[in-house]
């Protein structure tokens, strides 16, 4: 560069470190992203270039040849990365209150962990509470998920899904804040229970949580230990992902008797904390054991609709494209409210039709066996749908569009889907069917709710 001229070698100097200034100021601020990785490396590339041409008096074609060479490949990826794997952000919700958090770790010790290696080793989980508050410091930013790489391992664990493309995650931002009071404005809270999906964790509906929570609900995830990504306890223990291979509706239908399990000891362990005054929770008190509702996605969807049978605690239940694992829902359908929110993906036969070549040669399993599965599944769906259930669909939408997850990428979005739409639809209908069927506020919240998106479709009326 000292052999340019002055005014030439001064603006080339200028230029380099202000770079260098913008890529330490995003690390500061911000922390490292891969995304950036070029941005990082193009100074010191800028750099040695500019020492390379000027030592070796390079033709002036081929410097500008260079450099706009790698000023488009720069800017293509610069650009390209993030809009790919981007930092979001969760919409704000729309409720009055703002949204409190805490987690704790509790040990059923009238249960056994039978997927230990320590076969005395009681079962542990962790749970997170999200509860309305009037109070919110605007300084305090909590990460949408603080414990990433275990997570993010547990994710690739179970999808294949490159941990490190998601290792960004510790920046995004979640609304929710630990530790703030409680509101005053209510002094029995209801209370909804959730339980993620088989290979999830507890944090992987936070665009539907913090929106119930800021409507006066609050809200109890579960970390379904062994089956949830991973589960990180305060020791800094982590329990990741433990595949079992069960496959089959004999087999998952004799493992959701853990997962009811764990839904039960929490509800226990809510009553014991709520009444007694010595246990000095910050809620005590303050949770309406009466009002119980119940929600989750794919397995977890599937655990809702069993507590509603199992346990008189749970009023109403919400299962999100979650097939009906569990004992067999009565011909004549639920007693009580239940609401199955369907993928089109899901439900479609000619989507699975479609795939069922490809899904045989990965799994090595008979065309009959998907063929049964597929009418045993609907048979269960048909049953749900009776007596005091609703059943929906919202379009152009799969599986995992009922999670946060789509929101990681565009590249994971279905073709025709705006994911922020879908997120609002499940946000809406969510809150008008406990408001409606748990809180008793009024008839006709969820059809008017719908009656707003022709995305919805095959909406049918509790009877």
């Amino acid at each position: 560069m000292f052999l340019f001229k002055n005014e030439k070698r001064n603006a080339i100097i200028i230029g380099l470190a202000i770079l260098y200034l913008i890529v330490a100021l995003q690390i500061i601020i911000e922390g490292y992203r891969w995304q950036m990785l070029l941005g990082y490396i193009a100074p010191l590339i800028l750099t040695l270039t500019n020492l390379l041409f000027a030592i070796t008096k390079s033709k002036k074609k081929y410097w500008k040849w260079g450099i706009s060479s790698f000023s488009i490949v720069y800017i293509v990826v610069m650009v390209g990365l993030p809009l790919l794997f981007p930092i979001f952000s969760f919409e704000k919700p729309t409720g009055e209150y703002f949204i409190g958090t805490k987690s704790y770790h509790i040990i059923d010790k009238n249960r056994k962990e039978v997927r230990s290696s320590d076969k005395g080793k009681h079962r542990e989980l962790m749970i997170q509470i999200w509860y309305p508050s009037k109070e919110a410091n605007s300084l305090q930013s909590e990460p949408y998920i603080e414990e990433v790489k275990a997570i993010t391992a547990g994710i690739e664990r179970a999808l294949s899904f490159p941990a490190w493309t998601l290792s960004h995650l510790n920046l995004v931002k979640a609304h929710a804040q630990k530790n703030l009071g409680i509101s005053n404005d209510n002094n029995n809270f209801p209370i909804l229970i959730f339980s993620h999906g088989m290979t999830g964790f507890r944090k992987q509906n936070t665009f539907q949580i913090e929106e119930l929570v800021s409507h006066g609900y609050i809200v109890v995830g579960i970390d379904h230990v062994f089956d949830a990504a991973a589960t990180v306890f305060p020791n800094g223990k982590e329990v990741l992902l433990e595949p079992n291979n069960l496959s089959g509706f004999e087999s998952l239908d004799q493992h959701m008797k853990i997962w009811t399990e764990d839904v039960s000891f929490v509800l226990d362990t809510l009553e014991e904390w709520n009444s007694d005054k010595d246990m000095g929770f910050f809620l005590n008190g303050k949770l309406n054991m009466e009002k119980i509702g119940m929600f989750g996605h794919s397995y977890g969807g599937a655990a809702a609709a069993q507590m509603l049978l199992k346990d008189s605690r749970i009023k109403v239940a919400l299962n999100m494209d979650g097939v009906l694992y569990g004992e067999p829902i009565p011909t004549v359908g639920f007693s009580k409210p239940y609401m199955q929110m369907n993928a089109e993906k899901s439900i479609d036969k000619s989507i699975f039709d479609a795939s069922l070549d490809a899904a045989i040669s990965l799994s090595g399993r008979s065309r009959s066996s998907y063929e049964s599965f597929w009418k045993e599944s609907q048979e269960r769906r048909e049953n749900a749908s009776k007596g005091k259930g609703f059943t929906m669909v919202i379009s152009n939408t799969s599986h995992m569009s009922y999670t946060d997850f789509h929101l990681f990428s565009p590249l994971l979005c279905n073709k025709g889907e705006d994911i922020r739409k879908v997120h609002k639809i499940i946000n809406e209908l969510s809150l008008a069917f406990f408001d409606e069927f748990l809180l008793e506020k009024g008839s006709g919240l969820i059809l008017e709710k719908a009656n707003n998106y022709p995305e919805i479709g095959l909406l049918s009326s509790i009877e």
